[in-house]
């Protein structure tokens, strides 16, 4: 467990520094910092279902087979899904030269090789998911690990705890829910797909309609239906989009579904009823209820494979197979044995749930009243993980489609039954507390409520809505963002955003921001100024003055490097997008109000980059003429020191609005000190100043001391934990007298003997100790 917490906060720590998202060539993957060369390295991919790992750990090894990544003499990939099977237990050799591939001779010396140089092989295991089921990941308990028979859990658990082939390259796929965290106890890297940006959807789609004589059509067609085109941010959902789009473009149609449910259906439609005849038609049907039953219960066991010889039938094999719904597979087999196992598994995610969505909604033994289980949006209590994500929103687009034609064709089943779930489904969203949803739960009931295109459902959660909307640190996808879009659009409320850290792409914030019931928001600033760049280069003057009117900065806090040099960015557009704004409107002045109204500035740098970080800061404090509160004070101490109080002493003049200014744990020492009080008047505002803990001595506190009575505006002064005697005190203490307007000077310091600090509280009760 103190492994997982350790491996949790350093994974924040990342996330505070890394939210800019980095392009990674493939040759980089390997390249670790500090690399251990003697010790086992774990490099974990991450990726929602359908983004493309599968494909990037094949182009691995296709590369490496072309002679890249010459530093591994053998590379190992073994699809997870196919490889886990509690009753199959396997030796390493048995895994690594039996299953992956078996050489015609000198199996043994190879073997012994591997062994003794783990440093040249790398082991990928793609679809680490696979691998996951209720049960803990086992610990390696084999006496001779590399020797004897273990489990495939086991085996991988004793690669990662370094006691089978340590020094090897462990290269692991997952998605970004899975708990792969809970099974390493170290990552060496961490890398995250993040799909398709609008150019590269546009660029896989005219790829592959190249050369077909409606190429341009195709790419007109697909960018009309926004939403299918947000979701082709998805390798996986563009391909399906294409695929469709060129059936629909065959048929002579002009016309693409409208939600994922609709595409498909379509998609299976396609599949099965262009083959079928009047006979087939009832087994088809029987057979893809079955396969859809199948598709539910392996899910529920968050497994995408199975037995092909467990199938209920052959006839359900041969239509899983005919049309697409299965990938045959062969088992890993034993060195003893020359028997071959054979699988089936579901061709991709994305059919896996829709089939176990239509099981729900068509088994007669998932009762009515239980269906809203599976679209539990929970407030309060953490909403179990949910495998199959896309299922909510295939059932819920489902039991709406209950009288189309193309889902007729599909089952022969009494559609009473689904009438009663879809009752069911409106009643328990009548009753659902809204505004009461976190959001990620508040995305999953928009992405539901989309999908059964009832315009009763879209209006009754556009009205409850509540005002202030935020999404911080939650990655908004290109679908999230246009289902967010299409709801608030229907609603008649004004709405507050906060889209800090949620990776939202360009045109989603243009969108959004774009929205008359928007009336304010907060986003990255890089984000904003890259939108304000690009509506200033697309003239789009309207916009980008409703956009600055609308974005709040205030509070803001720099956290690193990147946050100061973003806002320095905004101070620096300021100018030429005011040039712009009162060319486009004529008026004679014009400021960014986020910048003219921000009044609280944190900065939280640390040790490391602070006085480099604050420095940079100082440059630009003049641009924030209502800043009344400027907070140093970080956990883990900013250490600005002499060189960054002289600095900002220098800028004092210009601080005209500035109340509270806290310089606590900065290492300032009597050399900053007396820069800071030759200044300290001319911050005419000034009601609280903070010096807590530093290395102020009695020279510093006598500069302080003579500039007291001239700080007509201050009421406090924190001066404890400093290196003050009882001279410095004294100072203080006579300066005090001349100054009725302060009403606390706290002045507790470990080397002020405490007889004289007590007999100085008597002279001046407004002393604190």
């Amino acid at each position: 467990k103190s492994n997982v917490k350790a491996v949790e906060k350093e994974l924040v720590t990342c996330s505070l520094q890394g939210k800019e998202k980095a392009a990674l060539k493939r040759s980089q993957i390997f390249q670790i910092p500090r690399g251990k060369d003697l010790e086992t390295k774990v490099i974990v991919v991450l990726g929602k279902a359908g983004m493309g790992k599968s494909i990037l750990v094949q182009k691995i090894c296709q590369d490496w087979s072309n002679g890249e990544f010459s530093q591994f003499e053998f590379v190992f990939w073994f699809d997870c899904k196919q490889i886990n099977l509690p009753e199959k237990r396997y030796s390493l050799k048995d895994l690594l030269l039996e299953f992956f591939v078996k050489p015609q001779e000198g199996s043994k010396e190879i073997f012994e090789y591997i062994l003794q140089n783990p440093a040249k092989v790398l082991l990928v295991f793609d679809g680490f998911e696979g691998l996951q089921d209720h049960e803990n990941f086992p610990r390696c308990s084999a006496s001779q690990p590399e020797k004897d028979l273990c489990s495939i859990k086991e085996l991988l658990s004793g690669l990662i705890q370094k006691k089978i082939l340590n020094g090897c390259t462990l290269l692991l796929t997952a998605r970004p829910k899975d708990k792969v965290y809970q099974y390493v106890s170290k990552v060496d890297k961490t890398i995250e797909m993040v799909g398709f940006s609008p150019q590269q959807r546009e660029l896989y789609i005219t790829k592959y309609f190249e050369g077909l004589p409606y190429c341009d059509n195709a790419l007109k067609l697909i960018k009309e239906c926004e939403y299918l085109f947000s979701h082709c941010y998805s390798p996986l959902m563009c391909r399906f989009v294409c695929f469709l789009c060129e059936t629909v473009l065959e048929m002579g149609d002009e016309s693409l579904p409208s939600t994922l449910t609709t595409l498909f259906l379509k998609f299976v439609q396609q599949k099965i009823i262009p083959m079928q005849t009047g006979v087939t038609a009832t087994q088809n049907q029987e057979s893809l209820a079955t396969l859809a039953r199948i598709a539910w219960y392996l899910g529920e066991k968050h497994q995408s494979a199975m037995k092909s010889d467990l199938l209920p039938s052959k006839e359900v094999k041969e239509f899983a197979l005919k049309y697409g719904f299965f990938l045959p597979f062969a088992f890993p087999r034993h060195s003893d044995s020359g028997e071959e196992e054979f699988g089936s598994t579901f061709s991709d995610f994305g059919i896996q749930n829709f089939l176990g969505a239509l099981h729900l909604m068509l088994a007669e033994e998932i009762k009515d009243k239980s269906v809203t289980k599976y679209l539990s949006f929970p407030s309060k209590k953490k909403k179990p993980y949910n495998w199959l994500d896309l299922l909510p929103r295939f059932l819920a687009g489902l039991l709406f489609l209950q009288d189309d034609p193309f889902f007729c064709c599909l089952s022969n089943k009494d559609v009473k039954q689904s009438t009663k779930k879809r009752k069911t489904l409106l009643k328990y969203i009548r009753r659902l507390q809204i505004n009461e949803l976190c959001p990620e739960r508040l995305l999953d009931l928009l992405h539901c409520i989309y999908e059964t295109q009832s315009n009763y459902l879209l209006q009754h959660v556009a009205l409850r809505l509540k005002p202030d909307l935020s999404f911080l640190g939650v990655v908004l996808t290109p679908p999230d963002v246009h289902v967010l879009y299409y709801i608030l659009k229907r609603s008649r409320k004004e709405f507050s955003l906060d889209l800090q850290n949620s990776s939202i792409g360009m045109q989603g914030l243009k969108d959004l921001v774009g929205l008359k019931n928007v009336a304010s928001f907060r986003a990255s600033l890089s984000d904003t100024v890259r939108l304000w760049k690009s509506l200033e280069q697309t003239r789009d003057y309207e916009l980008l003055r409703a956009s600055t009117e609308k974005f709040v900065l205030d509070p803001f806090k720099a956290k690193t490097m990147k946050d100061v040099s973003d806002l320095s960015d905004l101070v620096e557009m300021e100018e030429k997008m005011i040039n712009c704004v009162q060319d486009a409107c004529g008026c004679s002045s014009y400021e960014i109000p986020a910048i003219k109204k921000l009044r609280k500035l944190e900065f939280a740098l640390g040790p490391v980059c602070g006085l480099q970080g604050f420095l940079k800061l100082v440059e630009i404090l003049a641009a924030f003429p209502s800043l009344q509160h400027l907070d140093l004070d970080a956990l883990s101490e900013n250490g600005i020191g002499d060189e960054g109080a002289e600095s900002l002493s220098e800028v004092f003049p210009t601080l005209t609005s500035l109340e509270t200014l806290n310089l606590s744990q900065n290492k300032i020492t009597d050399v900053g000190a007396e820069k800071l009080a030759t200044a300290l008047p001319s911050l005419s505002s000034l009601k609280t100043l903070s010096l807590y803990n530093n290395s102020i001595c009695d020279f510093g506190a006598e500069n302080l001391a003579k500039v007291l009575p001239a700080m007509a505006s201050l009421r406090v002064l924190d001066i404890q934990y400093n290196k003050i005697t009882g001279v410095g005190a004294q100072q203080l203490t006579d300066s005090l007298q001349k100054c009725p307007h302060i009403r606390n000077l706290v002045m507790w310091n470990p080397s002020i003997p405490h007889g004289v600090l007590e007999h100085l509280q008597q002279l001046d009760p407004r002393i604190s100790v």
